[in-house]
């Protein structure tokens, strides 16, 4: 039996909105661009995707799921996501290599350091 991951649901105010915005900072393409569900994926065929759908509450408390994203320059990273609109945050994790961060709905990713060659 096979089992294919085919996409992370985001709830989402305004999924377009943040739908475009996480196209943007990813580089991905969007495939589904409805008023009920904003669809982005790193090529039009292939996945995992992320689908930003409608929800009325606005989020409240730490994400229960979040992503890791690592970049090959973390510092040129963190301030190519700031001045796309994401904000930094502070969740309690202390001094750490990786950099926590929110989209402009307020969930939180984290911008880990670059890879050590092993």
């Amino acid at each position: 039996m096979a089992l294919d991951w085919e996409q992370v649901i985001v709830d989402a105010a305004d999924p377009s909105a943040l739908g475009r915005w996480w196209a943007a900072a990813l580089g991905w393409v969007v495939v589904n661009d409805a008023p009920d569900e904003y669809e982005i994926r790193p090529e039009q065929d292939r996945t995992p995707g992320l689908l930003f759908v409608p929800v009325p509450e606005r989020k409240t408390v730490k994400n229960r799921l979040h992503l890791d994203f690592r970049p090959d320059d973390q510092q040129a990273e963190v301030t190519r996501l700031l001045s796309l609109g994401a904000r930094r945050a502070d969740i309690g994790q202390g001094e750490q290599p990786w950099v926590t961060m929110t989209d402009p709905e307020g969930n939180e990713f984290c911008v880990l350091g670059e890879r050590r060659p092993s």
